[in-house]
């Protein structure tokens, strides 16, 4: 009877593990899908807010401040939701933040006008700054380790699965306020993840554990990883974005006068989205064989490598391009799965949350400055690919990085 009890409780505890990685993965998920929402339906709410038709300068310059808004806001809750996470909790803090990016998102279908709807995305954008990181950290504690970098690396791919839902959303929705009503589902989830998720069984120890005295982000080790991590993260962060941002202008660049390269363009961002959905799937099997620094250094070689040949070899359009974008988006794929591995085992489970919202976010203030100064970029080395070449610099600093660091497996205070 012992046997058969104890059988049970097994089958039990792993059951609710599976479940609580599904609502982890949903609410990543629908991070994806609200926070491309607006740019899908962008050129027919603002007009509609504005209540006439405006100019593409003018679209652009409102687009630019919703779109900052966000993106401000993503870091904000980044930064902010780590720190609430350590002091009161995974769970009671990823539910707070999937409430939060769902209730911003549905107050949408009544927004009356452009700056109101600016300030909720900027609250839609705290709370998917604060599930993304939550989430990572939340898993990386109540997995076991042998598997743990195989469903961080499948977690890490939520968000782009998002983005491709986006799509189907703009077929299924005409008009654009009804499609924001999309906002119910991550509160729900916010009620189930409440209600259903147990807490971090290694959080709990470490906050019922006295402490003689209050560990910091940057006391002694944690700070040397925390300049590592965040000089890591914040470069990939630099040369993905870079060159995510500006690849289809490349592309259109190589093809001849009078053709509109729609198809070209298009088909370079799907290899770019599939590419990295299928690097992020294989990271977790490439981390756990391998281990997290040995393949970001092969990852961040291998995007150098493809950039070089990308962008130095081409120099007009050919099919080959397809094949080496999707080369370049695997490594990006695989590098993004596996730091989702790396960063947070960088640092102890009472600062974890905190320390790893620091290296996730902290580059972002830097990113969308960086990825401006290519306009002056192409002026003055006399071409997109000689510009966009530049970006495979901050995988270089990355990969020396790395190379100088040491497995975080060897920390062993940094376990869970």
């Amino acid at each position: 009877m012992e046997t058969l009890n104890e059988t049970f409780l097994i089958e039990t505890v792993a059951a609710r593990k599976w479940l609580v990685f599904s609502l982890c993965m949903i609410t990543y998920i629908l991070s994806g899908t609200v926070s491309t929402l607006m740019s899908v339906y962008l050129p027919v709410a603002i007009p509609d807010l504005m209540h006439r038709e405006i100019s593409e300068a003018e679209m652009g310059e409102i687009g630019a401040f919703i779109n900052a808004t966000f993106l401000y806001g993503w870091m904000f809750g980044g930064l902010l939701f780590g720190l609430v996470s350590d002091r009161v909790g995974r769970v009671k803090t990823l539910a707070f933040c999937t409430a939060l990016y769902g209730i911003g998102t549905c107050l949408v279908v009544i927004v009356p006008n452009w700056y109101s709807l600016m300030g909720l995305r900027f609250v839609t954008g705290m709370g998917v700054g604060g599930v993304l990181l939550v989430s990572t950290v939340y898993i990386s504690e109540i997995w076991e380790k042998k598997t743990r970098p195989v469903m961080l690396g499948i977690l890490a791919v939520s968000f782009p699965i998002g983005i491709v839902a986006t799509g189907s959303l703009n077929m299924i929705f005409s008009e654009w306020r009804p499609a924001f009503g999309l906002g119910l589902l991550p509160i729900a989830i916010a009620l189930l993840i409440l209600f259903l998720a147990p807490e971090s069984h290694a959080w709990q120890m470490i906050k019922s554990a006295p402490l003689k005295t209050p560990e910091s982000v940057f006391d002694g080790t944690n700070r040397s990883n925390l300049i590592k991590g965040s000089v890591i993260f914040g470069a990939v962060l630099i040369g993905l974005w870079g060159i995510f941002s500006w690849l289809p202008t490349w592309v259109q660049s190589l093809l001849a006068v009078g053709q509109d390269g729609q198809k070209e363009r298009g088909l370079t961002m799907v290899l770019l989205g599939m590419g990295g959905i299928i690097g992020g799937v294989l990271s977790g099997f490439l981390v756990k064989n391998l281990g997290s620094r040995k393949i970001l250094m092969i990852t961040f070689t291998g995007c150098i490598a493809v950039c070089c040949l990308l962008f130095i070899t081409n120099h007009t359009f050919s099919k080959i391009i397809y094949l080496e974008t999707a080369l370049l988006a695997l490594f990006f794929g695989i590098s993004q799965g596996s730091l989702s591995s790396y960063i947070p085992e960088l640092f102890p489970v009472i600062i974890r949350a905190t320390a790893t919202g620091f290296c996730f976010n902290i580059g972002r203030f830097f990113t969308a400055t960086a990825v401006f100064f290519i306009g002056a970029l192409v002026t003055v080395l006399g071409g997109f690919g000689n510009a966009l070449l530049v970006f495979s610099i901050p995988f270089l600093i990355a990969l020396i990085t790395a190379w100088l660091s040491r497995d975080p497996e060897s920390n062993i205070k940094n376990l869970s």
